[in-house]
C-alpha cells in the first residue's frame, strides 16, 4: 500500500461508483450483500452528490494513486431540519488500525460543530466493532434497534446519535 494518501473534500470523478465499489468489495465478503446493496448504494450516493451544491451537505474522502480508500458523508437536508446524517463512512481493510477512520469521523463532527447542527445521526448494523468504537469514542449512543431487511438479508439494524 503506497504510503501518500491524500484526504479531501468534494465532488472528484465518479465518486458514487468509487464509494459504491469500496462498499461492495466491504460488505459482500462481511455480509454477503449482493446487487441489491450496490444499487441502494449507489443511488442514494447519486443523488446526495447532485445535493453539494448545498453547504449543509459534505462528502470527505482519502485516496492514493490505486484509487478511492475511504469516505465519508454529512447529508444535512434528508432528516429534517437541525439533523445531519451521517453517511456511507468506510475504510479500506488495508488501512485498519491506521487512525484514518478517526480521521474522516473527526472531519464530519467537526463540520456539523461549525454548522451548527442540533444533532448528527447514522444507522448501521449489529457486528461492525470498529465502527461502534469509533462512534461511541466521539460520544455517540445507541438510541434504537430494529431488524431490518433493506440490504437483502435480515440485519439488527442500529441507530446512533450524538447531540451537539
Amino acid at each position: 500500500m503506497d504510503s501518500e494518501i491524500t484526504f479531501g473534500s468534494g465532488r472528484r470523478g465518479d465518486l458514487a461508483k468509487e464509494i459504491t465499489d469500496l462498499h461492495m468489495s466491504f460488505y459482500e465478503k462481511a455480509s454477503g450483500f449482493d446487487h441489491l446493496f450496490e444499487q441502494v448504494v449507489h443511488s442514494g450516493l447519486g443523488e446526495f452528490l447532485s445535493r453539494l451544491t448545498n453547504s449543509r451537505n459534505q462528502i470527505w474522502h482519502l485516496r492514493n494513486q490505486e484509487g478511492l480508500l475511504g469516505s465519508i458523508a454529512i447529508d444535512g437536508e434528508d432528516l429534517g431540519p437541525g439533523i445531519a446524517h451521517l453517511r456511507w463512512f468506510i475504510v479500506d481493510q488495508r488501512l485498519a488500525g491506521q487512525g484514518w477512520g478517526k480521521k474522516l469521523l473527526s472531519q464530519a463532527v467537526d463540520f456539523c460543530v461549525r454548522s451548527k447542527f442540533d444533532e448528527i445521526q447514522l444507522w448501521t448494523f449489529q457486528g461492525l466493532d470498529a465502527a461502534r468504537n469509533l462512534y461511541e469514542m466521539n460520544r455517540f449512543s445507541l438510541v434504537e434497534e430494529d431488524q431490518g431487511n433493506q440490504w437483502g438479508d435480515v440485519v439488527l439494524e442500529q441507530k446512533f446519535v450524538r447531540c451537539l
